[in-house]
């Protein structure tokens, strides 16, 4: 019989501002036994993070209210200080957070950072390190361990920074992993490697795991008992299997017929293309010699075209560092590129940086990091109303905020906390933040990078709504960025598929998704079916 190893009894979270305090956990429990994958559901501001965080003592006591009992092996966590949670912090309980670029130090290698994991948890020889780092980053999917190891995190993509948060977290070989949505920036062939890798090390180790998802795809391949949390409350809990064909509270019902469904409308013919770009190229200069010249090139993205109408979205897929954020920073002109692009029948890539600035208001961006791409030191108000006043776009003050409050409601926020800051918002409340920052412009071009990637299933049915009704009203034009194939399918006329900075399969979205013809595609979608329920 399996011993009791985490046991949460009774426990209420309070968030104290001032003389206003907010219960956001309200006297939960729940047990997680040796070798056992507990699985926390719920949506956004359910408080599954909060949780996560109490476990390891991480929110500070006079900001948030800890009562009740965490219990680890017969230790109620919630008694200890600093100092004797710093052996539990790593050693004994690791977490991977939800965000990895905040998590990572932006000044250190990679190296560095994993290796300050094996020095403080296992003692390990300096001369031993960087051999159990490549180790490690191998067991998590990387094949060029050499450079990752000397890499920065603004140097890798979204998936590999997550990969890396991994590694960090298993090199204390803890006997508790909290998993904080360890999977959401990652692809579905990459999300199934990282599942599979985290089962056979919790067989391996005997590690338990607290896995904190809103993607019920995943808790049904990998958990072993089901919380679900609903706005700090637990609606119900049980095995796996009892939740999945028989759940009980009406809650649990409706995240389990979440799912984005239907296709875009179609588009008229006849319009004049909105965008187009022809054989774009990104190289990017990976060797230098003795005086400076640049000698050799990575290629990020390889002789890409295609072309968009009013209306029209392109899905673009890939597994991490397939060049999909690439190819959208260079159609941004954020990064340069060779090839031609076209934005309202006017030609950039011959345009300065001051002549282009007149249309960055028609294309915008929707960021795969919200919290890295939201300023945390301005308002919500001032981060949305920022390229309404970069424009000049608003007549008077009861304008400018009256646009801002249409936008927070066209994506489901409450416009009365728009004087609020970016940290004290959930993931996916930060990500619709972001969309209404892009659509309050009316651009004639949205380049969406994983935009639900951040968001629970109900969420997302909702984004992939609302994002129907906008592209149909304003005639926007959409070029999709994701790994969540049932999300592209739903959204998209036209699909391309890269790998490599290539493109290796490219048509109609019904036509590719009813009958694949590139093998890497095959894989795909074969990881993406069994990624969802």
């Amino acid at each position: 019989m399996s011993k009791q190893l985490l046991s949460v009894r009774n426990f209420s979270a309070t968030f104290i501002n001032g003389p206003v305090q907010t219960e956001v956990l309200h006297k939960i429990s729940f047990d997680v036994k040796d070798g056992e994958t507990v699985a926390l559901v719920g949506e956004s501001g359910s408080g599954k993070s909060v949780m996560a965080l109490n476990v390891l003592r991480l929110l500070n006591d006079k900001l948030c209210k800890a009562q009740g009992e965490i219990d680890y092996l017969g230790q109620n966590l919630l008694e200890f200080n600093d100092k004797q949670m710093q052996p539990i912090r790593g050693g004994e309980i690791a977490m991977i957070f939800q965000e990895p670029m905040t998590s990572l130090n932006a000044l250190h290698r990679v190296e560095k950072q994993i290796g300050e994991s094996l020095i403080i948890h296992k003692n390990y020889p300096k001369d031993k390190i960087r051999g159990r780092v490549q180790e490690l980053l191998t067991l998590v999917g990387f094949k060029d361990t050499k450079r990752i190891i000397s890499s920065y995190p603004h140097e890798l993509s979204g998936g590999q920074r997550q990969r890396v948060m991994i590694a960090m977290a298993l090199a204390g070989e803890p006997k508790l992993l909290i998993a904080d949505e360890p999977t959401t920036a990652l692809d579905v062939t990459t999300q199934a490697t990282i599942l599979e890798l985290l089962e056979d090390l919790k067989q391996k180790l005997n590690m338990s795991m607290l896995f904190i998802t809103h993607d019920l795809g995943i808790v049904n391949k990998i958990a072993d008992r089901v919380v679900v949390l609903k706005n700090g409350d637990i609606v119900e809990q049980g095995d796996k299997k009892q939740i999945f064909t028989k759940p009980s509270a009406q809650y649990t019902k409706d995240l389990l017929s979440s799912v984005p469904k239907g296709s875009p409308d179609p588009i008229n013919e006849n319009e004049n293309e909105v965008f187009s770009c022809k054989d774009i190229t990104v190289k990017f200069p990976i060797k230098k010699s003795l005086f400076q010249l640049r000698t050799d090139y990575f290629t990020a993205v390889d002789d890409i075209s295609f072309s968009l109408k009013p209306r029209e979205t392109i899905g673009i897929v890939g597994e991490s560092g397939s060049g999909k954020t690439s190819l959208a920073m260079a159609i941004l002109k954020l990064i340069e590129s060779h090839g031609s692009i076209k934005l309202l029948n006017v030609e950039l890539q011959n345009k300065s940086g001051h002549q282009i600035r007149p249309l960055r208001r028609q294309m915008q961006m929707i960021f795969q990091d919200p919290f890295a791409s939201l300023s945390p030191r301005m308002s919500i108000e001032e981060i949305i109303g920022e390229g309404l006043e970069v424009h000049k776009l608003t007549k008077s003050k009861h304008d400018y905020q009256s646009q801002i409050v249409d936008a927070m409601k066209l994506v489901g926020l409450d416009p009365a906390t728009r004087h609020r800051y970016p940290h004290e918002f959930s993931g996916g409340q930060r990500q619709r933040i972001a969309i209404a920052r892009a659509i309050v412009l009316r651009p004639a071009l949205l380049i969406l990078d994983e935009p639900t990637s951040a968001l629970d299933r109900s969420i997302q049915v909702d984004v992939v709504n609302l994002l129907r009704d906008l592209q149909k009203k304003f005639a926007m034009a959409y070029i999709f960025i994701s790994h969540d194939l049932s999300i592209v399918k739903a959204m998209s006329h036209k699909l391309i598929v890269m790998k490599d900075g290539e493109v290796v399969e490219k048509g109609t979205c019904e036509q590719i998704f009813a009958n694949p013809s590139n093998d890497y595609t095959k894989i795909l979608m074969q990881a993406s079916l069994g990624m969802h329920i």
